[in-house]
């Protein structure tokens, strides 16, 4: 369902919480970064996601990657789900889909974000990949893993 690693991440834009938009290719240029899809803002599964990536934000921003969390909830609901639970991290508004469906992370039928999350190396190339709708704390230890190779 997820994209391959080794694959070049497609470029996007998108309305950010803090930064106006996020562009992949011109913002993020010559870095590596962590995209991680979810289905809905406030929602259990997503809160618990959500505040693991903030617990665990330090050592990413130690090794300076971003992270930036995707979902189709609008940018001001992103807003809120930010300020009540003090994410240090982005949140991208892809309200059509067409990013979520870029990266293999739609659900077909109900057009909802799964759960994958993205390491993109400095050229943007996928190089690990956590896959698991139900595994909400896994995705952030996964790509610490990944990272402290």
């Amino acid at each position: 369902m997820a994209l391959p690693v080794g694959t070049q991440a497609p470029d996007f834009t998108l309305a950010a919480t803090s930064l106006g938009s996020i562009t992949l290719s011109k913002d993020l240029a010559e870095k590596s970064v962590i995209l991680y899809f979810y289905p809905k803002d406030f929602t259990p599964g997503c809160t618990t996601e959500a505040c693991e990536f903030r617990d665990q934000f330090a050592a990413f921003r130690e090794l300076d990657i971003p992270v930036f969390g995707i979902s189709r909830d609008n940018l001001a609901t992103h807003e809120k789900f930010k300020k009540t639970h003090r994410l240090p991290f982005e949140l991208l508004a892809d309200e059509s889909g067409k990013v979520c469906k870029a990266y293999d992370a739609l659900i077909p039928i109900i057009k909802m974000p799964t759960r994958v999350t993205y390491l993109l190396d400095s050229q943007h190339k996928v190089v690990a990949v956590f896959d698991g709708f139900f595994e909400n704390k896994a995705h952030v230890s996964a790509m610490l893993k990944q990272l402290n190779k």
